[in-house]
């Protein structure tokens, strides 16, 4: 089980990204037209260096729902190797059929 306060970390950020994430898009996106003024593109700069690092998709770390494990996840099922094994294990994951030869 991973600590309580990394996850609820994770957590926060992915509430920021939610919230500033249209912003700070909108700002790349005026820093990457080549077509306007160079002052214009700068001040775009300042603002986006103004905003919280976590409003960053990038900071963002896939964690298991289950144990909140981040390491050994798996994003179509999104939760950890581990987490999946003990479903299935247990016969909670429809499909998954514990291999013998």
């Amino acid at each position: 089980m991973a600590k309580k306060s990394a996850v609820e970390k994770n957590n926060k950020r992915k509430r920021i990204v939610a919230s500033k994430g249209a912003r700070r898009a909108a700002l790349k996106a005026i820093i990457k037209n080549k077509e306007l003024p160079i002052e214009e593109r700068f001040q775009a700069v300042l603002k986006l260096a103004e905003e919280p690092r976590d409003s960053a998709a990038i900071r963002v770390r896939n964690r298991c729902e289950i144990s909140g494990r981040p390491r050994g996840y798996d994003r179509k099922l999104r939760m950890s190797r581990i987490a999946l094994r003990d479903l299935a294990s247990m016969g909670q994951v429809p499909g998954v059929v514990k291999s013998s030869w």
